[in-house]
């Protein structure tokens, strides 16, 4: 098997801060041409200019990810959808100098990783990677068996985080969700683990996080764990505190906090430097 390393050892930072790249509509999308976005070269325009005002914050990632594309494909995404992402991922990953991510919506996973493989992205998010969710794409199953294998065959050192009770999404059969992370990592064999709320720019509980970061301090490599919705400046802390290794962070970091405006250089700013604070003080 290819060997494939550590996600951590992708950031410079402790607890890293991962921003979000949420793309407009893409074409052959049913929201494509409705914004200000209407070709392909606004599109990339607003991709560059949101990754860079990331970097800019201080970000130590980003994720880039089909946001836009609602109604979402379940699990296999058209070809047109692989290569505008590819080419949108590429020209992020050379426009900036932190790690970027890849997450196919709804749930693409060997999408992501050829995408991250062809882009030379460092790490990839899976949103089902093992058991079942009902969703509004309807019920979706995760392909563990078939993602690692494809990374093999790939010799892709792509790292993959998965989600836990996936964001819009209940979890079919009684798992809670520290043994679904657990199961994630040993089982699913993933890299680390994202737990969020109920949906996009929802608080995550703290309760779940200190339950998933207990479990998974006693795994094999002590996989790492992100916050994958409702950080902002003023819970950051409580979920560092909580046992975080790191978070995810797409609306509060936009305009107004809105989760499809622009990025906010200053907001970036602001919760960078409340997660640092936050960390130092930790330590």
């Amino acid at each position: 098997m290819e060997t494939v390393s550590a996600i951590a050892d992708r950031f410079d930072a402790a607890h890293p801060v991962i921003g979000m790249v949420h793309l407009p509509p893409l074409p052959g999308a049913p929201g494509f041409g409705d914004g200000d976005e209407d070709d392909r070269e606004a599109i990339r325009t607003r991709a560059l200019e949101d990754a860079r005002r990331l970097e800019a914050g201080g970000v130590d990632g980003i994720i880039v990810e089909n946001f836009g594309d609602a109604p979402f494909y379940p699990d296999d995404v058209p070809k047109h959808v692989v290569a505008e992402l590819t080419a949108i991922a590429t020209a992020v990953t050379e426009a900036v100098d932190v790690p970027i991510g890849i997450n196919v919506l709804r749930n693409d996973a060997a999408a992501a990783l050829s995408v991250a493989a062809a882009a030379d992205a460092a790490f990839v998010r899976v949103n089902v990677h093992i058991g079942s969710a009902a969703t509004d794409q309807g019920v979706l199953e995760g392909r563990a068996h078939e993602t690692l294998r494809l990374r093999d065959r790939l010799e892709a050192d792509i790292p993959i985080l998965a989600d836990v009770h996936v964001k819009h999404a209940s979890p079919i059969g009684e798992r809670d969700v520290e043994r679904t992370a657990l199961e994630a990592v040993e089982r699913g064999r993933a890299d680390g683990v994202i737990v969020s709320g109920p949906g996009t720019g929802v608080e995550t509980s703290l309760a779940d996080i200190e339950r998933v970061a207990d479990v998974l301090a006693d795994a094999a490599d002590e996989p790492p764990v992100f916050v994958g919705s409702g950080v902002t400046s003023e819970t950051v802390g409580d979920c560092l505190a909580a046992g975080a290794d790191g978070v995810i962070v797409g609306t509060a970091l936009k305009r107004g906090g809105e989760t499809t405006n622009p990025v906010a250089e200053a907001r970036v700013d602001e919760l960078v430097a409340a997660a640092r604070d936050a960390a130092s003080s930790d330590d």
